[in-house]
């Protein structure tokens, strides 16, 4: 419609268009949209609930007292200021990185030796060998496989001791010394992880050429030649994720040693996560818990992006040398 002494505006064939697609359009475009929305819905419902509200929360605690009962006391850093000066704090860290250099590195190499044997032709039922290798993994968290490892290295009555003195070696206080204890509950990390890392290696080899290695059988490597020179360098990216994921999940040890040390002796098996857990429901002190993990969440954070450039700066370097 026009008012009466004004011009009417010009239209075009593109306009009229929209116009007459309008609403019903938009509502039909959007009846489209919403039900994968609806459908996809749940899962951010989810994650909001259970991840983004927990972290935002724990955020939220790490500048307050709070110990579960009453009204939460904001205390600024505090939380963070006498973290800073914990020992026992930085004693787990230093737990976890003694841990990572007692295991990581055979757990490495022996998960690497084990998929370059299971991913060759000449080893026969490679499907059972897998599954009882990753078999494992699947106990590990459970009380029965830390009772196990308890029967085995006591050091009076354990089968390790037993085969020991039939060597003519004399007992080895398994958990009860600092070391020993570590060595104890690398052995365990080592038998629960090594098929899960074995997995990832055996992946990374079937995604390799076999044509390589047959080219460099023919030209006269042996097996030993081939595995460093071809199969090795061609693993690294698969490598450098089943380190990383160690790391993480070394400094996130938990069950392994509430279950075989409780953290003992002397404290030398406590990990930030079980010292996080013991100062929640041990102590009640949650706003300074929460400002242990986030303090915990920064080194992993900084561990793993240090690995990643490193990786990424040696990988440069050898581009520019071609």
């Amino acid at each position: 419609m026009s008012v009466v002494g004004q011009p009417t505006e010009p239209v075009g064939p593109a306009v009229r268009l929209v116009r007459a697609a309008g609403p019903p359009a938009v509502r039909q475009r959007f009846r489209r949209a919403g039900w994968p929305l609806l459908f996809v819905a749940p899962f951010f419902v989810l994650f909001a609930t259970f991840s983004l509200y927990p972290i935002g929360f724990s955020l939220w605690l790490s500048f307050r007292d709070w110990s579960m009962s009453g009204p939460a006391r904001w205390v600024g850093t505090a939380n963070y200021d006498a973290l800073w000066h914990d020992t026992l704090f930085w004693q787990s860290m230093t737990n976890s990185a003694l841990l990572f250099l007692i295991y990581v590195p055979a757990m490495t190499l022996l998960a690497l030796v084990l998929a370059v044997l299971l991913n060759s032709r000449y080893v026969r039922l490679q499907g059972m060998w897998r599954t009882l290798l990753f078999l494992p993994y699947i106990m590990s968290g459970t009380v029965a496989a830390a009772f196990t490892f308890q029967l085995m290295l006591d050091e009076n009555a354990g089968y390790a001791n037993r085969f020991l003195r039939l060597l003519g070696v004399s007992p080895v206080p398994w958990l009860g010394t600092t070391w020993w204890a570590r060595i104890s509950l690398g052995l365990l990390v080592l038998w629960a992880w090594l098929g899960y890392n074995m997995l990832i290696m055996l992946a990374g080899l079937q995604a390799i050429p076999p044509e390589l290695s047959e080219a460099a059988r023919v030209d006269g490597a042996g097996p030993v030649r081939i595995f460093w020179r071809i199969t090795v360098p061609l693993l690294r990216p698969v490598i450098v994720f089943s380190v990383t994921l160690s790391i993480i999940g070394t400094f996130s040890l938990f069950t392994e040693p509430l279950l075989l040390t409780g953290g003992g002796p002397a404290n030398a098996t406590t990990t930030p996560v079980l010292q996080i857990w013991q100062n929640t429901f041990s102590f009640l002190r949650v706003g300074y818990s929460a400002a242990m993990s986030w303090v915990y969440f920064a080194v992993i954070v900084l561990l793993a992006l240090s690995q990643y450039f490193l990786v990424s700066r040696r990988d440069s370097y050898l581009e520019a040398r071609r």
